[in-house]
């Protein structure tokens, strides 16, 4: 991790380059997805260009490009009537699982549910005096798509976030899109998706998955809108089919910005920085303190920690690259740094988290206090762990019930209502130089004239 202290730099700025990403589109991949991108191509292609590609292709052929994708990607040939999860399998899943499994699981369930709940909005209309009726029809989608990773571990907590606030929303059909691994869905994610009221589990990652979701194929009916985190590809496909399905936001690979002060312990932060950079090799880990002495104490921590740790490989990778510590002078300057980094997981662990709390303007998640760690909020606690990455909680929120509804607005006008609002409209429309606009109006207004002088 690199180590640098504001008293350094010229200005906070400066600090900001440091931990600014590029656009999703130059994002670097690592090796093995390089190499592997040249094996299922014949050459070497970027991100953009394989995304693509593989989404021309799904158009194109449909039920035959998602099988070769899945062939290539994940080393099953499957024939189309395997594409999706059966009956069969969900019952051999169940049977697999352990008991302490399905009671965390609806733990898990339980908390997020009852949290989205508070989220739902409801319909409502106003009676005005002049007889107009206005109002707000809120529906819930049809069909959605979420995406669970699973390709190197089961995501099972994905599958809560994604399917919870659907079904709280009245979605009556959900669509899972989860990567093979060893030839089969983990039991654990059928298992889930199960209890989560998913309808379909489709067995394809990637953008192949996306793109299938998005367009449909000749055996899968295409769904109106995608949600969920994946890695870059995923995350590309579902920027190339917005338009067509809608999407909860683009977001890049996971980060958490710690912000500490001498009270917190170094072991606790080291371990939840390490929480986030084992997800990816590009996940960003971030400590900003007053204490210089914590920010030593926090670096012997993670090596330590790194030694033990199964996933130290991809941990460390990200550690290299977006690994900072920062050093700063007061707490104010702690805080001006947290707004402009705008963490997609931001964690106080301070002496008072809940006056700073006050003062943080821009984070996906924000954690309070040194027993709020950031992985209870990806399991248990009940909000929504599918987050804004990269700064965009500058203006995203995180996954919520609302993303998977929609309004319609409701007008309803009566005479007295049409003639107390029609000139006005009428004025309007003239000024815009649109004719027919003011025309639907005026020949209301003249047939109701008409009919008072008929009186």
């Amino acid at each position: 991790m690199r180590l640098v202290r504001t008293k350094d730099c010229q200005s906070l700025d400066e600090v900001k380059q440091l931990m600014t990403r590029p656009p999703l589109d130059e994002v670097q991949v690592s090796p093995a997805s390089l190499e592997r991108t040249t094996q299922v191509f014949g050459e070497p292609l970027t991100p953009v260009e394989s995304v693509n590609r593989i989404i021309q292709d799904i158009k194109k052929d449909g039920n035959r490009g998602l099988l070769k994708y899945i062939e290539l990607f994940d080393g099953v040939a499957l024939a189309e009537n395997q594409l999706f999860a059966t009956e069969e399998e969900f019952v051999a899943a169940e049977q697999a699982v352990s008991e302490r499994f399905k009671e965390a699981l609806q733990f898990s369930i339980d908390n997020v549910w009852r949290f989205h709940e508070k989220q739902l909005q409801n319909s409502w209309f106003s009676t005005e005096a002049d007889g107009v009726i206005l109002g707000q029809k809120v529906t819930s989608l049809d069909r959605v798509g979420i995406y669970v990773p699973g390709g190197n571990a089961p995501l099972v907590s994905s599958v809560v976030m994604c399917a919870i606030p659907a079904k709280v929303a009245g979605v009556p059909e959900i669509v899972m899109a989860t990567p093979l691994r060893n030839g089969k869905i983990d039991p654990h994610l059928l298992v889930a998706a199960k209890a989560c009221g998913v309808t379909t589990v489709l067995k394809a990652g990637g953008a192949h998955g996306i793109a299938a979701l998005a367009y449909g194929t000749e055996s899968l009916r295409a769904v109106d809108k995608i949600v969920g985190a994946g890695n870059v590809y995923v995350t590309l496909a579902k920027k190339m089919v917005f338009g067509t399905v809608g999407i909860d936001s683009i977001a890049g690979p996971s980060e958490i910005l710690i912000v500490a002060d001498e009270t917190a312990p170094a072991k606790y932060i080291a371990a939840d920085l390490l929480s986030q950079a084992e997800h990816d090799w590009e996940a960003a880990v971030c400590l900003i303190t007053t204490s210089e002495k914590l920010a030593h104490e926090v670096l012997v921590e993670i090596e330590e920690q790194l030694a033990t740790l199964s996933t130290a490989e991809i941990a460390r990778s990200a550690l290299d690259t977006w690994g900072l510590i920062v050093v700063t002078r007061d707490e104010q300057e702690s805080i001006e740094l947290a707004n402009i980094f705008a963490a997609e997981h931001l964690e106080l662990m301070v002496k008072d988290p809940w006056t700073m709390m006050g003062k943080i303007r821009h984070a996906g998640a924000i954690f309070l206090g040194k027993y709020s760690s950031e992985p209870i909020g990806d399991y248990v606690a009940g909000p929504n762990h599918v987050l804004p990455t990269n700064g965009t909680a500058r203006f995203l929120s995180p996954l919520s019930t609302n993303d998977f509804l929609k309004t319609s607005s409701i007008i309803s006008f009566s005479v007295d209502g049409f003639l107390k609002h029609g000139p006005h409209a009428v004025e309007i429309a003239d000024r815009e130089g649109l004719e027919a606009h003011g025309n639907a109006i005026r020949v209301r207004l003249d047939d109701l004239k008409a009919g008072e002088q008929n009186e």
